[in-house]
């Protein structure tokens, strides 16, 4: 049973005649313990007149996954199985990461008929949002009280990455493109094969002259090179406790997941195998054999819902599993956040046979530098050196991984994707990927 708003306001309403009453000298009291026992005996009646709210059946509609920030309805259809009009309230279950609004919705279901009521959403978080039932309050004919009861309407949405790293990928995909033979830039390295002949065309790199063919043909014949296909990209995103420090609006780990899937969604489209792992001291993630149209897909709904653990990366155990992966990675993107040196000892000890094998990158998340007020006061002094600190920390580690055989590449939670997808055609430009 509960009781609506009406039931106190109605008791107010005795007081009224209360006051009259002790003004002219009569016991009030007496009058006031009438009025409040005939108020509980009609909300006790009006209770007991209430339709049986467990008379109804819920079913959801839905979609099983939806992007991070992306609105999306959920339906929930109610039938009424019972003899009488339901009226009340229904409150659907909900995580308050979900988004789903704060009011319950009204409803009003004849006997024998259904209602379909829409629950919009907008999720605040990856992951797994669930609503494993629904309540329901059923009015009484006087609306002072009514019968509440929990129906059970299983559902479940995942929440995927948000890619918002996708507006970069149209120019790099030009730019491989070019890469790629499909206009006259061509390039020739140690990571490019023949790809066929053309007309010579002023600006062109005349070592490229094919001579045999010139001689059989009127003109000057040149040869087009492309970049090789199927090498193998190795995406290590860190799971550890670095990854749960805060960079800007969201986490480290976040960002990390944006330049993978930039990377992978370019990859893929060279033709590169592309593998993902996430790693801390177990496997939290991993996408393996998975080319063409379903990577990206399947690297999303990897990632949904992984989470930072506050313990320390096994380093070594990261790179054994690199090496389960594939045994001939071209490449190997190690997204992690390796900006002190102490922290990075073992991460730099375990560094140099990786790289022995193959071309690695270490991409780590910066914040922005805000930069300092006209008139700071101590905590700004405080916080600059804190940054400059962290900075020149964060320089050591680069320079220890280039030592090391790797690449380090820091940057913004913006730019680091796009980045990272320009050193990748840097490499295939230069042949050496």
């Amino acid at each position: 049973m509960y009781v609506t708003g009406r039931l106190p306001l109605l008791v107010a309403l005795g007081a009224v005649p209360v006051v009259l009453l002790s003004l002219a000298g009569a016991d009030a009291w007496l009058v006031a313990a009438g009025w409040a026992v005939l108020c509980v005996v009609m909300a006790l009646g009006d209770a007991a007149a209430a339709p049986d709210p467990r008379r109804l059946t819920v079913k959801r509609r839905m979609p099983h996954r939806v992007l991070l920030g992306q609105p999306v309805l959920s339906e929930l259809v109610v039938r009424n199985g019972g003899p009488r009009t339901i009226r009340g309230r229904l409150r659907d279950a909900w995580q308050p990461t979900a988004g789903a609004p704060a009011d319950r919705e009204r409803i009003d279901i004849p006997a024998g008929e259904a209602r379909a009521l829409g629950i919009p959403l907008l999720p605040r978080r990856r992951g797994e949002l669930r609503s494993a039932f629904v309540v329901v309050r059923s009015d009484g004919p006087l609306r002072l009280a009514g019968r509440q009861a929990r129906l059970d309407a299983p559902g479940a949405i995942r929440v995927l990455p948000p890619f918002t790293a996708r507006r970069h990928l149209p120019s790099r995909l030009a730019r491989l493109r070019e890469l790629d033979g499909s206009t006259s830039v061509q390039v020739r390295g140690q990571g490019t094969e023949f790809d066929s002949l053309r007309e010579y065309v002023r600006g062109d790199d005349v070592r490229s002259i094919d001579w045999r063919a010139t001689a059989r043909s009127t003109t000057t014949m040149l040869r087009t090179w492309r970049p090789e296909r199927d090498r193998h990209v190795v995406i290590v995103i860190d799971t550890g406790r670095t990854a749960a420090a805060r960079v800007g609006d969201g986490v480290r780990m976040d960002a990390a997941m944006e330049a993978a899937l930039l990377l992978s969604a370019l990859a893929s489209r060279a033709g590169d195998h592309v593998h993902l792992l996430m790693f801390d001291r177990v496997i939290r993630a991993r996408v393996t054999r998975v080319d063409g149209p379903g990577l990206l897909p399947a690297l999303v709904d990897a990632m949904a819902p992984v989470e930072p653990q506050l313990i320390d990366t096994d380093w070594d155990a990261a790179f054994a599993q690199v090496r389960a992966l594939t045994s001939r990675p071209s490449l190997v993107v190690l997204l992690t956040a390796q900006d002190a040196a102490e922290a990075a000892r073992g991460f730099l000890g375990s560094l140099p046979a990786l790289a022995s094998a193959a071309h690695v990158l270490v991409g780590t998340v910066t914040g922005d530098a805000d930069p300092l007020p006209e008139r700071p006061d101590a905590a700004d002094v405080y916080r600059a050196a804190a940054i400059e600190r962290a900075a020149a920390d964060a320089a050591v580690v680069a320079a220890a991984i280039g030592r090391a055989g790797g690449e380090a590449i820091a940057d913004t939670p913006d730019a680091l994707p796009p980045r990272i997808a320009d050193r990748y055609l840097a490499l295939k430009a230069a042949g050496r990927l």
